[in-house]
């Protein structure tokens, strides 16, 4: 605060020494003596100590001429060492002057300069409790005096009480000026009272603040601050002069809404037009650069950092840590935290953080004992990314000496620790120490404390705890936010509960919560995994409606969508969306669209995405690999998986399923053999069943099926109903009977529930016309209440389903199609191949029309 004293002029730019003039005062206790005509001290000396922070050299001064003089002090001398007070915050100094003051008598301590100049020092101390007792005391305070006070209550977070002031302060006839203004947009912001900040908008453009940067700047931060970004460009681009504290809300405004390309254009612009960054303009550089891992963007905010020659100080070294942790360049943010010298608790939290991200646990442990060496106290921030440490590492029992820790030291209440705690317990599905824990917490229980305990019961497919819980907090008059219905619904999809998903999306936005990425998200993944495939790509033409733009992890979903539709028209639809917004092809994605092109029938453009892919993983060569297989391409297999040893690609169990059902489909028996004889003797990986199921059908393939099932049976490895019933599938085409129905008895015997092996029987006996047998299947299978679903195929054509089942003649184009079967059995049988169509549908063919 500058000048002191209330002066007409609405504008504030008074000088610190200004000074005014003393009313005499009669008492019956303090007389004035005829005071000295020159001046005492030489003010502008004492006001330059004072405003260079000399304070020791201005007090020497002034008793320096006490001691040679007996004159008593002027007001604006102890004026001018109270302002030095407030230049350092010295609270015990000031409290000297005031104890003086108040020896003197009532010619000082009533004298309204110096009770303003008192109340503003208090209240820059931060001494609530005595500057409201000093603003009580005056009989009609000025505007230094209420924005001092106003601004006291912004500092302490009282913004209720600071709007409260400004109220009173118009009523009271006192106009707020151009300090008092930027704090009430400041609480307005706080307490995200819209229209109260719109209202002083228009007071500071009634009274003529128009062109004032201070205020402008305020309504800046005030808009950006409550997500109003267009009315804070709007006046951010009309204003007639910009300095550093106005670029630095729009920065700040930006950042806070998450937008970090924003961000960093602004920030360009900013040098071009000759702005000096300060710290706060570096801080969300960074903070940006680091979401959007733009690395090259960051590191030149750390170098425009050097070259102004910005002090490596707390706030500015934990932005560069917090950026290069997030960056994965953990050893550059090592580096910058060595070179501080006064590193304060959270610096300390960020270098933990940054290792438990990067998961190196060993190393975030290590830095927790020194923090304890260097007398460092564990705080929430600390404990709770021990808690997530203990979630990763999957160390329950660090997360239980944690919790102790937490206990023993009165910190068990914290909300955000509490809330770490139910999380880790959900994640290691302990839920009713979770819930245990949740309970403990009753008072206080905020947002996100519900929202974790519901997500703990929908992490472990407790949707009906959770649902329960979620109506409980609203009764509780906690109103659930888009993750509390993202929880819920997640829950939902992993118990299959597909319906009552659906319900709650639509309830959502009833509701008036829109959806967002991750409600979008859930719901394509897991009605694709639900095998509703349909009704995930209708979801992602609503989500583009909505104007949200799927992420890899919604198209990856879409992907397996399409993958169980045996969709190739949507396939390509959702790959020329990723080729059209120039989505990088991770091999996330790769992945994903190798397997469905695949899948789909088009080994060949599952190919070309391979090509694509610049940085090729295990995963990408396994999932092509895999394709080839599917395709009976055991030659390009066996190609793919050599140039994965040229690359030194250490090959999984994974690679060599696939490798040895492409070559059980090829039947390559000596290639098989090989891969098996390289997968022990050179990786020194033990076979596992599934391993030994593709061998079996390799052997099988070459008549050797008895020998096969010996073999396997004298392996320590359980035979499943898998691996037995592709033997069984290779002895229906051997018409190997006998051996068949033992295959089914132990079929029968591992899944006796399984109507599919009942099927399989009574097809195997029908094949080989044992009528009585295959009837006695059937009838079993009756009297076990057992149902079998119809077969099912389809095909995508123009962008439409055709869906045909076993028996079923209703397509409308049936006789058309039925003829084409006639027509291709006719050339298979003419190039000496077998086939067996259906003869449902020659009844309905015209044979003078066949093949014409």
């Amino acid at each position: 605060m500058a000048s002191l004293l209330p002066h007409p002029p609405i504008l504030r730019s008074l000088p610190s020494s200004f000074t005014a003039p003393i009313k005499p005062v009669k008492s019956s206790t303090f007389a004035i003596n005829h005071p000295p005509k020159k001046p005492q001290i030489h003010l502008p000396q004492l006001s330059s100590l004072c405003e260079k922070g000399l304070l020791r050299e201005a007090f020497a001064l002034v008793t320096q001429f006490q001691s040679e003089s007996d004159l008593p002090l002027a007001p604006e001398i102890y004026g001018e060492l109270l302002q030095g007070c407030i230049y350092d915050r010295a609270l015990p100094q000031g409290q000297q002057i005031h104890a003086r003051i108040l020896k003197f008598g009532s010619l000082f301590h009533r004298n309204e300069y110096m009770k303003t100049k008192l109340l503003i020092f208090y209240a820059k101390c931060g001494c609530l409790v005595v500057a409201e007792e000093m603003f009580r005391q005056q009989c009609r305070p000025n505007v230094f005096s209420w924005a001092a006070m106003i601004g006291l209550r912004c500092q302490l977070g009282l913004d209720e009480e600071a709007l409260v002031g400004f109220v009173e302060m118009l009523e009271a006839a006192c106009l707020p000026d151009n300090f008092v203004i930027p704090n009430a947009l400041k609480a307005c912001s706080s307490l995200q009272c819209i229209g109260f900040g719109r209202g002083i908008h228009g007071y500071a453009l009634k009274m003529g603040f128009g062109s004032c940067v201070y205020v402008l700047s305020s309504l800046v931060d005030f808009y950006g601050k409550c997500t109003i970004l267009g009315d804070a460009w709007k006046v951010f681009e009309e204003m007639p002069e910009r300095n550093v504290i106005t670029w630095n809300a729009m920065l700040v405004g930006n950042a806070h809404n998450g937008l970090n390309l924003e961000v960093l254009e602004l920030f360009h612009h900013m040098r071009i037009e000759g702005i000096q960054p300060t710290r706060v303009s570096i801080s969300c550089l960074l903070s940006s650069s680091a979401n959007l891992e733009a690395l090259a963007e960051g590191k030149q905010g750390h170098a425009v950092a050097i070259l102004m020659g910005l002090e490596l100080d707390n706030i500015l070294g934990s932005s560069l840590i917090n950026f290069y942790c997030k960056a994965g360049l953990i050893e550059d943010a090592e580096c910058l935290f060595n070179r501080m010298a006064d590193r304060d608790v959270v610096i300390w939290n960020l270098l933990v953080s940054g290792y438990v991200q990067d998961g190196q646990i060993g190393h975030a442990l290590t830095t927790c004992s020194q923090m304890i060496q260097e007398n460092f106290k564990f705080d929430s921030v600390t404990l709770t990314s021990i808690i997530s440490a203990a979630a990763i590492s999957n160390d329950l029992s660090l997360g239980k000496v944690a919790h102790s820790y937490c206990i023993r030291n009165n910190l068990d209440s914290d909300l955000a620790i509490a809330s770490s705690i139910v999380d880790l317990y959900g994640t290691f599905g302990r839920v009713d120490n979770a819930r245990r824990v949740f309970d403990l917490i009753t008072d206080s229980r905020d947002l996100v404390m519900w929202n974790t305990m519901i997500s703990a019961y929908a992490h472990n497919g407790l949707s009906s705890e959770g649902l329960n819980l979620f109506y409980q907090m609203q009764l509780e008059s906690v109103h659930p936010n888009v993750i509390s219905w993202n929880s819920l619904i997640l829950g939902f999809l992993r118990n299959s509960q597909v319906d009552e998903a659906l319900a709650m999306f639509a309830e959502m936005q009833n509701n008036g919560v829109h959806p967002n990425i991750i409600t979008w998200t859930s719901l394509i993944h897991g009605l694709a995994e639900n095998g509703y495939g349909r009704e995930a790509i209708n979801l992602y033409f609503q989500m583009q409606t909505a104007g949200i733009r799927p992420n890899p992890t919604s198209i990856v979903g879409l992907l397996l969508a399409c993958t169980n539709l045996s969709s190739l028209h949507n396939g390509r639809m959702i790959h020329g969306y990723i080729t059209r917004h120039r989505l990088v092809l991770s091999p996330y994605i790769a992945t994903s669209l190798i397997d469905m092109y695949s899948k789909c029938g088009s080994i060949d453009l599952a190919a070309n995405v391979f090509r694509m892919v610049s940085h090729k993983t295990l995963t990408v060569y396994n999932v092509l690999i895999s394709g080839y297989a599917l395709h009976g391409k055991a030659k390009e297999a066996l190609t793919l998986y050599d140039d994965m040893c040229e690359r030194r690609i250490t090959p999984d169990g994974f690679t060599f399923t696939g490798l040895l059902s492409a070559c059980a489909h090829a039947g390559a028996f000596a290639e098989g053999i090989r891969i098996l004889t390289v997968m022990v003797s050179v990786h020194d990986q033990t076979p596992q069943k599934e391993h030994y199921g593709c061998l079996a059908a390799l052997l099988a393939r070459h008549g050797r099926i008895k020998q096969v099932f010996g073999a396997l049976s004298a392996t320590s490895i359980a035979l499943d109903a898998y691996t037995l019933t592709s033997l069984l599938t290779l002895c229906k085409e051997n018409r190997d009977i006998e051996f068949s129905e033992d295959l089914s008895g132990h079929i029968l015997d591992l899944e006796p529930d399984n109507v599919s092996n009942y099927v399989a029987l009574a097809n195997l006996y029908a094949r080989s016309g044992r009528w009585k047998e295959a009837s006695h299947v059937r009838m079993l299978m009756k009297q076990g209440g057992m149902k079998t679903n119809p077969g099912c195929s389809w095909i995508q054509t123009g962008g439409e389903t055709h869906v045909f089942t076993a028996a079923d003649q209703s397509h409308p184009q049936f006789a058309d199609i039925a003829r084409a079967l006639l027509c291709l059995d006719k050339q298979m049988k003419n190039i000496g191949c077998s086939s067996s169509i259906d003869k449902l549908g020659q009844t309905h063919v015209n044979q003078g029309s066949l093949c014409h």
